[in-house]
């Protein structure tokens, strides 16, 4: 199964960065090949100061080794060894009307010191930030998600869109970090479904992103904006980052097992702003995006 699954994200990656790679028309994605010093490494390419991209990242990575302590207590079991991999990935546009997003499918494995498989899930999701809220882009993205979960189950979409809202809640300040989408993990074996039927949810789910993601770019990527939808959108990027860095617990994975930095914190916009106390003006787009971050709503 891990070897599949990496098999499987080594190809999605080149889909991806080679559909925005077009999209942008401009920008082309670095490669950056690594390798981690207790296992495993992994293919980082970030693209910069496109046309239609202003920073973004798809990375993919397989690391393995003894579990780190920290680790050990978090998943309350003793000393034992790991693989994880995955893709993630980050997209921050320079245009305002077009919406970061965020995706991320991974597989993780635990064994005994006899290389025993003691146990396996699958993990992931896709989300959507937008600065100013298209509500036909946010129901197309919930749409297409919702279409792939129901190939499997019409119980899979609303289950993990509301973990999704769950998790993607900036708690410090009352308000989601943007409109949701989709969000699992310890997708594992049961009598109901076996490990592969997992892989075949998550890869369904995997393979949707682009259908999801690009009709939005492609609509949005030539509307005029100013300086001031430039501000809204940096101040916005830093509750993106707040959340990154005080509540993800992929970022606090990769922390506490030695991830590669600069992987890790490519999901940072370039560009950000903390204005004091900013409220946007009464009755403005501005605040209509805000009055529906403090409270998750169906989409589909």
């Amino acid at each position: 199964m891990r070897a599949e699954f990496y098999n499987y994200i080594e190809k999605l990656q080149d889909k991806i960065c080679s559909k925005l790679e077009e999209i942008d028309g401009k920008a082309r994605f670095h490669q950056d090949l690594w390798e981690r010093e207790e296992g495993g490494g992994g293919r980082t390419r970030v693209i910069e100061n496109g046309a239609v991209f202003e920073k973004g990242g798809v990375n993919i990575s397989a690391v393995h080794g003894p579990l780190a302590p920290a680790m050990q207590q978090y998943f309350k079991v003793g000393d034992v060894d790991f693989f994880a991999c995955g893709l993630s990935l980050v997209i921050h546009p320079k245009n305002p009307m077009v919406p970061t997003v965020h995706a991320n499918w991974r597989y993780f494995e635990m064994y005994d010191k006899d290389g025993k498989v003691l146990d396996q899930w699958f993990g992931g999701g896709q989300d959507l930030t937008p600065y100013y809220l298209f509500e036909e882009d946010a129901v197309h993205f919930h749409k297409v998600s919702k279409e792939a979960c129901d190939k499997h189950s019409p119980e899979f979409y609303p289950e993990y869109k509301k973990k999704c809202d769950e998790y993607f809640w900036n708690s410090h300040r009352n308000e989601a970090r943007g409109i949701g989408g989709l969000f699992f993990d310890y997708l594992k074996a049961s009598e109901e479904k076996t490990i592969k039927d997992w892989y075949d949810f998550v890869t369904e789910v995997g393979n949707s992103f682009l259908a999801a993601y690009v009709p939005i770019v492609e609509k949005r990527k030539n509307l005029s904006y100013n300086e001031a939808n430039r501000n809204w959108q940096e101040i916005r990027r830093g509750r993106y980052v707040e959340f990154n860095l005080v509540h993800d617990k992929g970022t606090l994975f990769g922390l506490k097992t030695n991830g590669r930095i600069e992987s890790i914190l490519m999901s940072l916009p370039p560009h950000v702003q903390w204005a004091y106390n900013h409220h946007p003006k009464p009755g403005s787009e501005e605040e209509k995006l805000i009055k529906v971050l403090e409270k998750p709503r169906n989409w589909v």
